[in-house]
């Protein structure tokens, strides 16, 4: 047995921590107080950055994906708390068939009774993944949910009051995509690809405590990822002229190819997109309801989202196929009831 020299001893455990680099007592109200300093000695030049017309823009669009999705992503972070911590794991295996493939259909119906966006849907499948639920399952009410709930079709009956078929034809393609991602994470994808972050362990933790907890580390995650995301989207709707649209829109193809990528860049949330789709009145009614099936399943905002949540290497793959699966089954029910 090795001796161990007492002075040696005494001065590992009399050694101080370790100073940090800037000291102990910054934190959150300091950083504050630094950041108002700055923006009242660079206000001048502030102001005058503000009053360009394309800064207005990108903070008129950004304002507005924030004001859209925060609501929803605040529903759906505390639903995602009620699963973590008030549902028991024992309630999904007897809700949903013990089949995977048709525990798919299953919970690509349930988003049909939960009205929320794509913001809250995302911190909602990562719970069902934590409380046990198979991820294609999971995956399958993440694409459904925001897609097909009442207050989106709703909506889509609002906005296109003379064309039913449109919603008839955003339920069905939406709900055909959902089952299509399910049954296809089944077939080709792997448990690695998803990484949820760590979240505090909350067992044992009184549930009031634990509630809390859980929505602090998702709104963490997800409301981070949701401001890169609508900065992106701001960007791209200052960027992209108005006039490269009308040109698009000539061409049935390249139409439907515009408005697929315009609902990923816009980031609309999905309970607005409908009358921005029926503002496009230049473009097909194939092509619009293209647009209504990609942006709640794929745009900017939602797969930074899916890049917080499961991991990057998830999204960098779930996002391109739905994409592809999105616009082939909007076209092909858009050729049957359009």
């Amino acid at each position: 047995m090795t001796a161990v020299d007492p002075g040696t001893a005494q001065e590992t455990h009399d050694s101080p921590p370790p100073r940090r680099l800037f000291g102990d007592r910054i934190g959150s109200v300091e950083v504050l107080a630094v950041l108002l300093v700055l923006l009242v000695l660079f206000r001048n030049p502030l102001a005058d950055a503000i009053s360009n017309p394309r800064l207005q823009t990108w903070t008129t669009v950004f304002v507005s994906v924030m004001v859209q999705a925060v609501p929803f992503l605040v529903f759906g972070v505390a639903l995602s708390a009620v699963i973590a911590v008030y549902v028991p794991r024992s309630f999904w295996s007897k809700a949903l068939p013990k089949h995977p493939a048709l525990a798919v259909p299953v919970a690509s119906g349930a988003g049909m009774i939960l009205p929320g966006c794509e913001c809250g849907a995302v911190p909602i499948a990562g719970s069902l993944i934590r409380r046990g639920v198979t991820p294609a399952a999971a995956l399958a009410f993440l694409l459904a949910a925001p897609a097909i709930n009442p207050i989106v079709l709703a909506a889509t009956a609002v906005a296109f009051p003379n064309n039913p078929e449109m919603v008839v034809g955003r339920g069905v393609a939406s709900l055909i995509v959902a089952m299509i991602m399910g049954w296809l994470w089944l077939r080709l994808g792997r448990a690695e690809w998803i990484r949820l972050p760590h979240r505090p362990d909350l067992d044992g933790v009184p549930r009031g405590q634990a509630f809390w907890a859980a929505v602090r580390h998702d709104v963490v995650h997800a409301g981070g990822f949701l401001v890169v995301g609508a900065m992106a989207a701001a960007t791209i709707n200052v960027v992209v002229p108005e006039r490269w649209l009308q040109t698009l829109a000539d061409n049935p193809i390249l139409s439907i190819i515009a408005l697929a990528v315009l609902a990923v860049l816009l980031s609309i949330c999905s309970e607005a997109d409908a009358f921005v789709a029926a503002s496009l009145s230049q473009f097909s009614l194939t092509s619009r309801l293209v647009f209504l099936v990609v942006g709640p399943m794929v745009d900017l905002k939602l797969i930074s989202m899916q890049a917080g949540v499961f991991g990057r290497r998830f999204a960098f793959r779930f996002a391109p196929t739905t994409f592809a699966v999105c616009v082939l089954i909007a076209v092909a029910v858009g050729a049957v009831l359009l």
